[in-house]
C-alpha cells in the first residue's frame, strides 16, 4: 500500500475526540503511563484525547507522553519552553481542543478517572461545567489530603464562594469539565497566573455576564501515586492573589496584589534598615534614607522573583541580571524617594512619615516597569 494509501484508510479509521482531557505536568514520568491506561479502561467505545501540557520537566515527562503518542494518536502533548504555571497550562491545553467537551486533571492519579463519565453525562445535559468535589455528601478528602492541608482547604473554598457567588462544595478542586463554547467564552479574560484555574473560570464568568450552570458529582481523593506534591506556601500566597484580583473584576492582575504585598513587607524592612542605619550607624537622614532604600529593593526583588513572578523565575546568572536590572529600573523612584522623603523630613521632621511617603511614590512605576525589563511579562 502507498504512503497516500496509507493516509486515506488512517483518515477512514479516524474519530474526532468527544471529549479532551488536559493533564497539565511538571516532573511527572511516573505517572502517565498507568494514567493513559486507565482512561483507555474508561473510554474504550468513545472517542477522546488527552493533551498532557508539560513545562519543560527535567525528568523527561514530555519525552516519555511523545513516545506514547507515536502508539497512541490520541495521545498528545505540548511542551512549554521558558514559562510555567497551572493555570496558563490548563488555557493552553483547553485552547488546542477541537472536542465539544474539555475536562482538566491531574497526573498523580489523587482524581478518580471513573467519575469522568458522569462528569460527560451532565455537561452533555444541561449543565455548562461540572466539579468533581472532594467534599459533596459529607464526604472528607480522604487520604489525599493531610488534617492541616484539608482544613486550609476548606477555609480557601469559603473565600473562592465568596469571591464567585457559589455555594458549591469543592470550587478548589482541580478536577473538572466543561462545554468547550463556554471556554472559549472566557478564555480571553482568564489570568495566566496562579494555581486555580476553576476559580478563575467560575468567576470570570460571572462578572462577565455568562454564568455557568454547574454541577457536582463526588468523588475520593487518593493518595498520589508517584512523584511529590506541589502544594507549597507558593500556590496559597497566589490563590490570595487570584482572589482579590476577581473581587475587582479582573481589572488588576493578581501579580499586582503580589507585587504590592512584597512593597507592603519592604516598608517594614525599609523603616527596619532606616532604624539601623540612622540609630546604630549614625547616618545623616539622607544617608539613612539612601541605605535602607537599597536593602528594601534587594529584598523586594528576590521577594518577587520567589512569588509574584515564580512562573518566570530568574535563576542563576539571569538571578543577579535580573537584580541588577532591578536596581536600574527603581533608581528612579527611589531618588524621588529619597529626595522626596528628605524634604518631607526637613520641612516636618516627621521622620517616619517621611519615609512612607517616599516609598508610596514608587510601587506603580515599579511594578510596571519591572513586568517589562526585569521579569519580561
Amino acid at each position: 500500500m502507498s504512503g497516500q494509501d496509507q493516509t486515506l484508510a488512517a483518515s477512514a479509521n479516524w474519530s474526532a475526540p468527544h471529549l479532551t482531557i488536559v493533564v497539565p505536568t511538571f516532573n511527572e514520568r511516573g505517572n502517565i503511563e498507568l494514567l493513559v491506561e486507565k482512561l483507555e479502561a474508561v473510554f474504550q467505545q468513545m472517542p477522546f484525547e488527552v493533551i498532557f501540557v508539560d513545562d519543560n520537566s527535567p525528568d523527561g515527562t514530555a519525552e516519555l507522553a511523545k513516545e506514547i503518542g507515536q502508539e497512541k494518536p490520541w495521545v498528545k502533548c505540548i511542551k512549554r519552553i521558558g514559562r510555567r504555571g497551572l493555570s496558563s497550562a490548563c488555557v493552553e491545553g483547553m485552547s488546542a481542543s477541537n472536542a465539544p467537551y474539555v475536562a482538566v486533571m491531574d497526573a498523580d492519579h489523587q482524581h478518580d478517572e471513573t467519575v469522568l463519565t458522569q462528569m460527560l453525562a451532565l455537561v452533555e445535559g444541561d449543565k455548562d461545567l461540572v466539579l468533581a468535589s472532594r467534599f459533596l455528601d459529607g464526604r472528607s478528602a480522604g487520604e489525599g489530603l493531610s488534617r492541616f492541608r484539608e482544613w486550609g482547604s476548606n477555609v480557601a473554598n469559603a473565600i473562592a464562594n465568596l469571591v464567585t457567588g457559589t455555594k458549591i462544595t469543592d470550587p478548589m478542586t482541580g478536577f473538572f469539565m466543561l462545554k468547550r463554547e463556554k471556554f472559549e467564552q472566557v478564555a480571553p479574560y482568564l489570568s495566566s497566573e496562579g494555581f486555580k484555574i476553576l476559580l478563575d473560570i467560575i468567576a470570570t464568568a460571572r462578572n462577565k455576564g455568562v454564568p455557568l450552570n454547574i454541577g457536582e458529582v463526588g468523588f475520593t481523593f487518593r493518595a498520589r501515586h508517584d512523584g511529590e506534591s506541589k502544594m507549597s506556601p507558593l500556590i496559597a500566597v497566589q490563590f490570595f492573589g487570584l482572589a482579590l484580583s476577581k473581587m475587582t473584576g479582573g481589572y488588576l492582575p493578581s501579580s499586582f496584589f503580589l507585587f504590592a504585598a512584597v512593597g507592603g513587607f519592604g516598608v517594614f524592612v525599609h523603616l527596619l534598615a532606616l532604624t539601623i542605619a540612622s540609630s546604630w550607624l549614625n547616618f545623616n537622614f539622607t544617608n539613612a534614607q539612601l541605605f535602607a532604600t537599597i536593602v528594601a529593593m534587594t529584598s523586594n526583588f528576590h521577594l518577587n522573583n520567589m512569588f509574584t513572578y515564580a512562573d518566570r523565575q530568574l535563576r542563576g546568572i539571569n538571578y543577579w541580571k535580573g537584580l541588577l536590572s532591578f536596581y536600574a529600573v527603581c533608581a528612579i523612584p527611589a531618588i524621588a524617594n529619597v529626595s522626596v522623603a528628605a524634604f518631607l523630613f526637613e520641612a516636618n521632621s516627621l521622620f517616619y512619615l517621611a519615609a512612607i511617603a517616599g516609598i508610596i511614590i514608587s510601587i506603580v512605576f515599579n511594578y510596571a516597569m519591572t513586568r517589562i525589563f526585569t521579569w519580561r511579562v
